[in-house]
């Protein structure tokens, strides 16, 4: 069976404050993460406080945009495009929902690596997504 990837309406995202950053980085083909200055480590989603050790002291920090896939799910029945949403864990450490792109779905396997690319959203910001390395 072949399920190709086919382009979708990608909604535009709703912002909440801080946001803007990552969605400009976005919109210029970079992956940004937040990064903690106090406890060393990236997380994600983005947020002003560090989950791990709540600290204040964060930054914007450019990820490699390279990763593994944790995990996968092909939806073929929520509507008229079927498309893979997947957890991607990033060379990083993080692990982020995203979309996996630009391939047969059916190809996906768990443990595969996979390269950021950004697909333009309705009136908004290009958005993160992977496609197999």
């Amino acid at each position: 069976m072949s399920t190709p990837y086919q382009d979708r309406k990608i909604p535009a995202p709703k912002l909440n404050y801080g946001d803007a950053p990552y969605f400009e980085a976005a919109s210029l083909g970079k992956l940004l993460l937040k990064y903690c200055n106090d406890c060393n480590q990236h997380h994600h989603y983005p947020r002003a406080l560090c989950p791990f050790c709540f600290s204040d002291k964060t930054e914007w920090k450019e990820a490699k945009g390279t990763g593994t896939v944790y995990s996968y799910s092909v939806t073929r029945a929520s509507g008229p495009t079927p498309y893979a949403i997947a957890y991607v864990t990033l060379d990083e450490g993080v692990t982020m929902l995203t979309n996996i792109v630009d391939c047969d779905l059916d190809t996906i396997r768990i443990g595969q690596k996979v390269q950021v690319t950004f697909k333009s959203s309705e009136e908004g910001p290009g958005i993160p997504m992977f496609k197999l390395a």
